[in-house]
């Protein structure tokens, strides 16, 4: 009996464990503290610790009744949790939506699972976390990465080197998937002359579970188990197999699982082979052609890219394509290999032209965005090449801005003041009242939260450098004289992220000796925290952490600046929770969204940021501060001095004197209103509580809706659609204006014009009138109707609408456009015919 009730005990830790939810939902925190307290303290990871200490010491835990019934209480809350109804249930009880498929290359949901490089894993584990809180029925899917991204050690020059440590999944929070005989799930992906069988994993987020696919199977040559060896790593052809194992073998996977998703959202580019698949199981289940299955799949998949520039596309030659998926497409798609290369051409018959993983994707999809609004701009000029003759603003790309999940970085200060302030559900939900509650805090318990937040990163900082020095050879006392580098008194600046050139790491260091007095002045000193990754292939981004280390080795003795090696996850946690003000300089706009600086909203932390990205839609006065003039500049060197001199002044006449200013309480009072602005105004905008409930309303609801009607009755409605566009492709070239005509009705222009159909059904198209927005406002686009057919056998009519006369005539022009309920045009018909 005790044998089983110590069995039983052991289970539930083990449950407590393997829910990803510990990383932000901290009641089981105190459990592993008290299993071992310096284990915990040093990697906040459960599996590890309860791995580490040995079953007797567990045991000997479990069998304290308190201990036990903590224990047991923990285990049926989180069982509650799992089945009680969420926001997406109680706002949407009648809804279309049962499943969402997330495909993402990367998941940033703790440093204990190291399956991500930075952003985009960011995104994707805030939004599966977020998704868990709110009820959303989301399931992940990414790749199990042996190696994962590279550990950073820097060496006694200042140089990063690489490091690629081994994951063994037994050491990892996840667990095998088992197929209903209870062996090991394993799929098979067949390529010409070999197959590449793939193991699958499961992490438990919450109330939904991530699918990773991991190549290294014993069946599989040592070349091919290393295809998920590591992230973002090797040539063009690896990362063709990565692309095709997330895409295809993904949803493969969902299907052998018996998941039937409604809407498949791409997390960038890499996972669009997904649509392929999805097409290829409609295709097999209804006996439709490739053609009808991809016109009834793409209204349920939605397409985020998250690249600001044309050349972070991943692009494969066509030899590439042919070589992995040639085959694919003649046997499984039915298609001929041009065919599917055409989806991924800007133009389909330059059998030279790359297949561009992001072109596929919005052939594919029913809806396009960017992560914030300035990327939704800077996305329609990357795409417009692919609507030719659209204006600017009609290129169907939308944005859905970035937020980060709260509840994964507050500290436990933090979390505290907000709990006492707006309740400990409060990002369940909606978050109306928060910017009111939070309003109420006083100036004492503000700086309270920030001069606890500030103590505990440079504790953090001074034992993260003193063990790296420590494990190179330095001596105690030059271990000490680093960490007194820093004080928890200071004003204590931020900078990290990964090291690349157009993130300008080195801004600062524009002028090295103005910087130094900025930090050494002794009546209003400031330190600073650096961090940050280059990727082993950036030799340049590289060269910027060494210029770095080398100022802050070769400076005056003890400058108050400190490198942390090895950015991760948990880094990050302590960095945000704890600086004042974090820096952020992208050149703009490469910047698509940028998410480390929401993070230290809900800390108290203020940003001083390039007006680039997020930033461009939060920044006002009181919250922050901004640098630019909110242009483009390229990499011009002379527009970068020019903002490092701004941002000098910035620090030297704005931040560090508030900062400084005290009232009789040592309360620097106007600081602390930029502290109050900024948690109220931004924190719950800049969540990801309200990304995800956006994504639900403004696609994931509208996206389940469309593919239900199109799939219905094995698709009926989608051959319709392909019916009705093959009429529409046939006739098109046929059609063509006649004679316009423009009259005055007082303060309105009539403007008539003729249009021959030449056999097209009318309710095929819509004729507007079209004008240019005056002085940076909205384009006109205005209806016209048919009010008379004409004489001739075109079947055509005369159009006729009435527009404002505050504009010449001449500003309108007349247009076709095509023209379906249920369609998207643009995105799904892209004609358009100008007089």
């Amino acid at each position: 009996m005790a044998e089983e009730k110590s069995s039983a005990g052991f289970d539930a830790l083990t449950e407590l464990a393997l829910d990803l939810r510990w990383s932000w939902n901290h009641c089981t925190d105190e459990v592993w503290r008290q299993l071992d307290p310096a284990l915990w303290e040093r990697t906040r990871h459960p599996f590890t610790v309860l791995q580490s200490v040995p079953r007797g010491e567990i045991e000997r835990r479990l069998a304290d009744p308190s201990f036990r019934a903590q224990v047991d209480a923990l285990v049926q809350a989180k069982r509650q949790m799992a089945v009680a109804p969420g926001w997406f249930q109680e706002a949407h009880p009648q809804s279309p939506l049962t499943c969402v498929a997330y495909f993402s290359m990367e998941f940033m949901l703790t440093a204990s699972l190291p399956i991500y490089s930075g952003g985009l894993g960011n995104v994707a584990g805030d939004q599966l976390k977020t998704s868990s809180d709110l009820g959303v029925p989301v399931v992940g899917v990414g790749l199990l990465y042996q190696k994962g991204y590279f550990r950073q050690v820097i060496d006694r020059d200042g140089a990063q080197q690489a490091q690629f440590p081994y994951n063994d999944p037994a050491q990892l929070p996840i667990t095998p998937v088992l197929s209903p005989d209870g062996g090991c799930l394993r799929l098979e992906i067949a390529w010409p002359g070999f197959s590449v069988w793939l193991r699958v994993w499961q992490a438990q987020v919450g109330r939904l579970k991530l699918y990773l696919l991991d190549s290294n199977d014993a069946a599989n040559s040592p070349e091919h188990r290393e295809i998920t060896g590591e992230l973002y790593s090797g040539g063009p052809d690896r990362r063709l197999q990565q692309e095709i194992i997330l895409g295809i073998g993904g949803w493969r996977l969902l299907a052998t699982l018996g998941i039937k998703p409604e809407v498949c959202h791409l997390n960038e580019g890499h996972a669009a082979f997904a649509v392929l698949e999805r097409a290829a199981c409609f295709m097999a289940g209804t006996g439709q052609s490739f053609e009808v299955a991809a016109a009834v799949t793409r209204a349920g998949n939605l397409f985020t890219t998250h690249t600001a520039v044309d050349a972070g596309f991943d692009r494969f030659a066509p030899s590439l394509i042919e070589h992995y998926l040639g085959g694919y497409a003649d046997k499984r798609l039915g298609v001929a290999l041009n065919d599917l290369l055409a989806l991924g051409r800007q133009n389909p018959t330059d059998s030279s032209e790359s297949f561009n993983m992001a072109f596929l994707a919005i052939r594919s999809s029913g809806a396009v965005n960017g992560v914030s609004r300035l990327h939704g701009q800077v996305s329609r000029r990357l795409f417009a090449p692919l609507f030719p003759r659209r204006p600017l603003d009609e290129v169907p790309v939308g944005h859905v801005t970035n937020g980060v999940h709260m509840p994964t970085w507050d500290s436990a200060d933090a979390d505290a003041l907000w709990t006492e302030t707006c309740g400990k559900c409060r990002w369940l939900g909606p978050t109306d009242k928060l910017e009111h509650d939070i309003r109420q805090v006083s100036d004492a318990r503000l700086w309270q939260l920030r001069t606890v937040g500030r103590k505990q990163v440079v504790a953090f900082a001074r034992e993260h450098v003193a063990r790296d020095m420590a494990a190179a050879g330095a001596s105690p006392d030059e271990i000490e004289r680093t960490k007194q580098r820093l004080n928890p008194d200071v004003l204590t600046l931020g900078f990290a992220r990964r090291f690349t050139n157009y993130k300008r790491p080195n801004l600062l260091l524009h002028d090295p000796e103005r910087l130094l007095r900025i930090l050494g002045n002794p009546q209003r000193p400031v330190q600073l925290i650096l961090a940050g990754k280059a990727h082993p292939a950036d030799y340049a981004g590289q060269a910027l952490i060494r210029e770095w280390t080398q100022f802050i080795r070769r400076g005056p003795p003890n400058p108050p600046v400190i490198f942390l090696a090895d950015y991760d996850m948990l880094m990050a946690e302590y960095l945000v929770q704890g600086v004042d003000v974090w820096i952020n300089t992208p050149r703009r706009p490469w910047e698509a969204s940028g998410t480390s600086g929401m993070k230290v909203l809900v800390n108290g932390g203020i940003n001083l940021s390039e007006l680039d990205g997020w930033w461009v839609e939060a920044y006002t006065p009181e919250v922050g501060w901004a640098l630019g003039d909110g242009q483009e500049h390229g990499d011009d060197p002379v527009w970068d001095a020019t903002e490092a001199e701004e941002l000098y002044e910035r620090l030297e006449h704005e931040v560090i004197p508030e900062f400084y200013t005290r009232d009789g309480n040592g309360i620097p009072v106007a600081w602390i209103a930029r502290v109050r602005e900024s948690m109220a105004r931004l924190t719950p905008h800049f969540s990801a509580n309200r990304t995800v409930r956006e994504y639900t309303e403004k696609h994931y609801l509208p996206a389940a809706a469309a593919y239900r009607q199109r799939a219905a009755e094995k698709g009926i409605v989608g051959r319709a659609l392909v019916d009705w566009r093959h009429t529409l492709e046939q006739k098109w070239p046929q059609l063509s204006f006649g004679e316009l005509k423009v009259s005055r009705e007082g303060e309105q222009h009539a403007i008539e014009v003729e249009i021959h159909l030449h056999g097209l059904d009318a309710n095929a198209v819509r004729a507007e009138l079209y004008a240019d927005g005056n002085n940076g406002g909205d384009p006109v686009r205005q209806e016209m109707t048919r009010v008379r057919d004409l004489v001739d056998a075109s079947g055509g009519g005369v159009y006729r609408a009435t527009v404002s006369a505050n504009r010449p005539a001449t500003d309108y022009t007349a247009r076709l456009i095509p023209h379906c309920d249920g369609l998207s045009v643009p995105l799904e018909a892209g004609q358009i015919l100008w007089r």
